[in-house]
């Protein structure tokens, strides 16, 4: 690393120390009488692998930090030379200090590879945040479908935007929920992958800067990555409590970055609701810095907890669509198996993503598209939320159960809605347990994949997507996967590096 990519201030730094696990952590070892440098230093390096400090962020001048947390600029000056000793910190003369992680440590860079077809009989596969189907809805849905597809099987098949009956259908749904909305604001895509993968081809060219919330969603940082853009990670706050505004405002005026991804509802991995006041602040803050802001709507219908409101949209705090473009899918609602996802912006925005989508996919699936708009023309779509909503609400609640009873040592916060539990795992490497857990039969995706920079190296990600049963079976393995990483028995292992998200 030769140079930052954002900045943390003193008094924001110090506000980190005193928080949360670096909190604890000085305190612990104070208590030890360990040198205050050293605590100092230890802080640091647990809010980087925390991912609560990103990697390549400038830290404060020795002289700034000193007055923030009211110690000797020596103390300062020895924690960032033990810093720089263990490869948390890189500096350059004039250029101050930045965050780093040790050479040689894994990084997230490849693709995310299913789990074999073969192994589906024996590995329980908790890789993959997507239920089956809600039957008999799918059904209902392609035979609707079916009955509709005459008229479009005398045309060459290719809608660019998507068929009309959907664009109209989604709009009409965005209306319902209080944003007034035109087809011309919606392009139809293949999955939500699609849809972000042809805003970053417009918006994001290769060596901008986009600013993503840390952890993300793990196949969109890859996504960006090979696509060449300079990823920004801005950490999310304490729990679940959503963005941290101050971090935000920070990063979008430091390295005014070209265009910002996040997912306010029900967060991917860690299930955070972002609360209203929050989602209006980012948008005025994205639109006085000029960034685009890009809405991740995906997991919004995965309400669990009855009793929680959910927030306006991100898009109510810019309803003509000109600074935030919100990305909307049937995966996680509905079916996986279903690729249609969408774009809501505004209309100019849609006709560039429209032109340049000649060169990527052309168009979405005539049939596909059809079984949606039944579904939003009818009760299917209502209905099968239902069905989802309390399926998952069950897997939740069995996940937990199994949880408490095998790794009681492992911490999380329980998330309102969404199919992601993130586990902070008793202090053992996420990466570790992975690799052992694979062997003993059970896929889960460790935390480094979430980050953009070797962070979170001490999580693993849990959907809620198997039942009681399956579940306790999968706390079970997980638990002597865990055992054996405490032992040791797994330290010459090569961490793994594919896993589906």
């Amino acid at each position: 690393m030769t140079q930052w990519t954002s900045s943390v201030g003193a008094p924001q730094l110090a506000r980190l120390l005193g928080s949360q696990h670096a909190r604890d952590t000085v305190t612990s070892l104070g208590a030890r009488r360990a040198p205050a440098y050293r605590s100092l230093a230890d802080g640091i390096r647990l809010l980087v692998l925390e991912g609560r400090v990103p990697v390549a962020a400038r830290l404060p001048a020795e002289r700034e930090l000193a007055a923030a947390l009211a110690v000797s600029r020596t103390t300062v000056a020895a924690a960032y030379e033990a810093l720089r000793g263990e490869g948390f910190l890189e500096s350059r003369r004039g250029s101050g200090s930045w965050t780093a992680v040790p050479a040689g440590s894994p990084l997230p860079s490849r693709g995310l590879d299913p789990l074999p077809p073969e192994a589906a009989a024996s590995v329980i596969d908790l890789g993959c945040a997507a239920l089956t189907a809600p039957e008999p809805w799918l059904s209902r849905a392609f035979q609707g479908a079916l009955e509709e597809l005459p008229p479009y099987a005398h045309t060459h098949g290719d809608y660019p935007a998507g068929l009309p009956v959907l664009r109209q259908a989604i709009a009409d749904r965005y209306t319902a929920r209080g944003i007034p909305t035109m087809p011309e604001q919606i392009m139809v895509t293949t999955g939500a992958m699609g849809a972000v993968a042809a805003i970053c081809r417009m918006m994001a060219g290769r060596g901008e800067r986009v600013a993503v919330e840390s952890p993300s969603y793990a196949n969109v940082l890859q996504l960006m990555r090979e696509a060449g853009a300079r990823l920004v990670p801005v950490a999310m706050a304490d729990g679940l409590a959503g963005w941290d505004l101050p971090a935000w405002r920070q990063v979008l005026r430091d390295a005014a970055p070209r265009m910002a991804y996040v997912i306010a509802d029900f967060h991917n991995p860690t299930g955070a609701l972002a609360p209203e006041e929050q989602r209006r602040e980012l948008v005025e803050a994205a639109r006085a810095a000029g960034t685009l802001l890009v809405a991740d709507e995906t997991m919004s219908d995965l309400l669990l907890d009855p009793d929680v409101d959910m927030p306006r949209p991100v898009c109510a705090f810019d309803p003509a669509g000109s600074a935030v473009i919100t990305v909307g899918s049937a995966s996680k609602s509905f079916w996986a198996g279903l690729r249609i996802g969408w774009v809501r912006a505004a209309p100019d925005v849609i006709r560039g993503l429209i032109a340049a989508r000649a060169y990527a996919d052309l168009a979405t699936p005539v049939f596909d598209q059809l079984a949606v708009t039944w579904l939003l023309t009818t009760d299917g779509w209502d209905e099968s939320i239902a069905i989802r909503r309390a399926t998952t609400r069950a897997n939740r609640d069995a996940l937990l159960a199994s949880l408490g009873r095998h790794l009681p040592d492992w911490e999380f916060t329980v998330p309102h809605g969404g199919l992601t539990l993130w586990v902070r795992t008793g202090g053992l490497s996420g990466s570790r347990i992975a690799e052992a857990g694979e062997r003993l039969g059970v896929r889960v995706p460790s935390g480094p994949r979430f980050g953009v920079d070797g962070a979170f190296e001490g999580y693993v990600r849990l959907p809620f997507t198997v039942g009681e049963a399956v579940a306790e079976e999968a706390a079970a393995r997980l638990a002597e996967a865990a055992r054996l990483v405490a032992s040791g028995a797994t330290a010459a292992l090569e961490t793994p590096r594919t896993y589906v998200a």
